[in-house]
């Protein structure tokens, strides 16, 4: 759940848990997630419930909009899984 700047709430996308998970279950891509929360995280993102690193919303809306055609598809955690392989090959 993230916050705006004006205090409405705001769920997490769906899928969001399944994608955790499924990441949770693949020692391997620990680091490459944590480098990707860590980058992903809004400046400052423990000041500001939920005090969380949390992608901004409006970056994730973006990335399934792109990605699915639609910012309300659930995110699909074998594309998580896809997408932090990649990225622990890139470095």
């Amino acid at each position: 759940m993230d916050v705006t700047p004006r205090g409405r709430r705001r769920s997490l996308p769906a899928g969001w848990g399944r994608a955790v998970a499924a990441v949770a279950r693949r020692p391997r891509l620990w680091r490459a997630g944590l480098r990707q929360a860590r980058r992903l995280a809004p400046t400052g993102w423990w000041r500001r419930p939920p005090y969380l690193p949390l992608p901004a919303p409006e970056w994730v809306a973006f990335r399934l909009e792109t990605m699915y055609g639609d910012a309300d598809h659930p995110i699909e955690p074998g594309d998580v899984v896809a997408w932090l392989r990649w990225s622990a090959r890139q470095r």
